[in-house]
């Protein structure tokens, strides 16, 4: 959903490590024909206890509803609003996720730090979505 650098795999673990024992996160893996397709979990924000969701689904499972249907299952279970997500703005298929499911475009009401640029620049075109 939102530009954020990939990690090598070793931090990769250790940062989903840290995320698997923090009680304010609550996360979940996507199965589809009992295969994982993907994660998806919520974390606080900021100190003010600004909640996010974030989500990840693997290439091959794209296009199908399983963004869809999984965020709308762990909607049922993340019921804390308002609810954030960030997303790249040339990332249609994430925005109709979001959408689909409730989120819609805000006016703007508070400065999110910028995740790093995959080319290197400092500008990232970033839409930010909340479910009230």
């Amino acid at each position: 959903m939102a530009n954020a650098p990939p990690r090598q795999r070793d931090d990769f673990f250790a940062h989903w490590g840290t995320l698997l024992t923090d009680p304010a996160v609550l996360a979940r893996t996507i199965v589809v024909d009992g295969e994982v397709a993907g994660n998806i979990l919520s974390w606080d924000w900021d100190q003010a206890g600004t909640r996010e969701v974030g989500y990840w689904i693997g290439r091959t499972h794209w296009g199908r509803g399983v963004a869809t249907s999984a965020l709308a299952l762990f909607l049922t279970r993340m019921t804390s609003r308002p609810l954030y997500a960030y997303v790249t703005a040339h990332n249609l298929g994430s925005i109709r996720v979001l959408e689909k499911c409730g989120f819609h475009r805000p006016p703007p009401h508070h400065p999110r730090p910028d995740a790093p640029d995959p080319d290197g620049s400092d500008e990232i075109d970033e839409i930010e979505l909340v479910l009230d």
